[in-house]
């Protein structure tokens, strides 16, 4: 029994290495993975940024307020940190997705059909994909948090302590989590690479205005925030915001209310967060971080009952379909491997047998 167990978990482990292997073995699929966040970055920086201290700057204005280089520079810090907690909450859905064309490939290649003509057990498959694909998210979203980082320091905007950063990196790793489960359950549906292509194209775009990664959602319909409302990238997305703008909006509090007094202090830092979507609000109810971690976790257990309940189908997805077994005549509990197995037999009937040539 202990030694099924171990050949099942090396098994798992090798099959994980493959499919790594064959992901970086791509170098141009790995670059455009690793290259999304990083346009997205870039088109923030070069784009919109001044389009966002621009609405700053009007409500500094319509309060009265006048802006000295400090408060400008605690402004930038706010500014900045919202959209890139923004951007990662959005690279660990965009990445998770795009990592999911190994799993795709090997469907439309035929490799899965090696996979189940051998005594490999489905669960174990399907574990090493989703483990392959939350390895590969994590990695290229850390990418991703140190470019953030490094930025936030060359603009001197780096107000982040350890325990900012190691809240950071929990909270991405918990919506990485939510993100691969997610993403495997839905490309498990997807059978063609040119199907995938088009998913990554329509899902990508939208569901950085879902998870209100690019706007508040406040500013969305209410029925588009009913869709948004299970969508677990919108909890990710809130719970990223509020680790990366906690230690900066403190200290625009402390510089606004404590050193500068401003009569409409308070009243500033009220729109700033309603501006940018610091506490998430549905339907103008306010959601508690605490109740967002819970939601983010109930979800993850959700997609982790679907894929586990999904694996009958997956099975039957990654084997030969009944009507592939009715053209070729293999038996149903044959496996895919056993279609050459079951022709065989076929073709020396018709040819007649070696055994009785040779005797002739």
């Amino acid at each position: 029994m202990e030694k099924t167990k171990h050949r099942g978990t090396e098994i798992f482990f090798q099959l994980t290495r493959r499919h790594l292997l064959v992901f970086f073995k791509n170098k141009v699929r790995v670059m455009y993975t690793l290259l999304v966040p990083v346009i997205i970055f870039a088109v923030y920086i070069f784009f919109l940024r001044e389009l966002e201290l621009s609405a700053v700057r009007n409500t500094l204005h319509d309060l009265g307020i006048a802006a000295d280089a400090s408060l400008t520079k605690y402004l930038q810090t706010l500014v900045d940190s919202w959209m890139l907690s923004g951007i990662a909450a959005l690279s660990t859905i965009t990445v998770s997705l795009q990592t999911n064309t190994v799993f795709v490939e090997d469907k439309q290649n035929g490799v899965n059909r090696d996979f189940v003509s051998s005594p490999i057990n489905k669960n174990v498959l399907i574990g090493s994909y989703i483990l392959f694909n939350f390895v590969v998210t994590l990695l290229i979203c850390l990418v991703y948090l140190v470019i953030c980082l490094v930025y936030l320091a060359c603009m001197n905007e780096f107000f982040l302590g350890l325990v900012d950063f190691l809240q950071i990196f929990g909270i991405l790793l918990y919506a990485t989590v939510s993100s691969t489960l997610m993403t495997v359950f839905i490309c498990s549906f997807i059978k063609t690479e040119g199907t995938m292509a088009s998913l990554i194209a329509v899902f990508s775009t939208a569901v950085g205005f879902l998870i209100g990664a690019y706007m508040p959602l406040g500013m969305l319909p209410s029925g588009v925030q009913w869709v948004c409302a299970f969508i677990p990238g919108t909890y990710a997305c809130s719970l990223l915001r509020y680790s990366f703008m906690a230690t900066p909006l403190a200290e625009l509090t402390h510089y606004v209310v404590g050193v500068m007094q401003l009569e409409g202090g308070e009243t500033l830092i009220a729109e700033l967060t309603g501006t940018f979507g610091y506490q998430l609000e549905f339907f103008h109810v306010h959601v508690d971080v605490g109740f967002q971690a819970v939601a983010l976790a109930v979800f993850i257990l959700f997609f982790l009952v679907l894929n586990i309940f999904s694996g009958k189908r997956l099975a039957a997805v990654l084997g030969v379909g009944k009507k592939r077994r009715k053209q070729h005549g293999i038996p149903a509990g044959m496996p895919a491997g056993g279609e050459e197995a079951a022709a065989k037999p076929r073709a020396e009937e018709r040819n007649g047998s070696p055994s009785e040539e040779k005797e002739e």
